[in-house]
């Protein structure tokens, strides 16, 4: 059996300006309902102002953006927790898919997803989520997602050739340790940056994620 071919996404916290296009070509290439969003930006910041005894000010305030769609991870627990099969990974370029003639619309998937990529078309009654723009990436075109970003930080290929560009990390807040279902994501860090788990900040816009 031949060995499986992955793609993935290289996210640069340092450029991304959160305008959300990448958001918006995403959602237009699903026509996708209201609320449901198969790539969000998030703003994760916190800290604070805090006066010092000689009447200085100091300021720890801090913000980034990350844009997060669907990881196509190695260890998709999604794919696990669907009691179909609709859910599952292909092996010419490691998409993890919907095959929405086999799907119920039963969240599992969604509830197992860390990332929150699998979201419920409530018309159609199935589930959708990025899926890469496999037809694109077969013609050897770049996802609409990178193609729509206005600040170049969104970049994509062999997961492999994109780990020796740019690296491996891909655990930073808000987003999920990588530990869980090892994404097939890699993040670029600044010193604003935080690591999974960090309490330091909180997400600035839940109303639109």
């Amino acid at each position: 059996m031949s060995e499986l071919t992955q793609y993935g996404f290289y996210f640069d916290t340092r450029k991304c300006n959160g305008c959300k296009a990448c958001h918006i070509a995403c959602k237009d290439k699903f026509d996708a309902e209201i609320g449901v969003k198969p790539r969000r930006v998030y703003e994760y910041g916190g800290g604070a102002f805090s006066e010092n005894s000689n009447g200085t000010v100091e300021c720890s305030v801090f913000t980034y953006y990350m844009s997060i769609g669907c990881n196509h991870c190695d260890e998709p627990v999604c794919v696990k927790a669907c009691p179909t099969g609709a859910m599952h990974k292909r092996r010419e370029d490691g998409f993890v898919h919907v095959a929405t003639d086999l799907c119920i619309g039963c969240g599992s998937c969604a509830s197992a997803c860390p990332y929150d990529a699998p979201q419920l078309d409530p018309v159609r009654k199935v589930m959708i989520k990025c899926d890469g723009c496999f037809e694109r990436v077969q013609e050897g075109k770049q996802p609409l997602c990178v193609v729509g970003c206005t600040q170049r930080a969104l970049d994509f290929g062999k997961i492999d050739e994109l780990r020796a560009k740019y690296g491996e990390q891909a655990s930073i807040a808000p987003l999920p340790s990588a530990d869980i279902t090892s994404p097939n994501l890699i993040i670029g860090t600044s010193e604003m940056t935080r690591p999974s788990g960090s309490l330091d900040g909180v997400i600035q816009n839940p109303d639109e994620v």
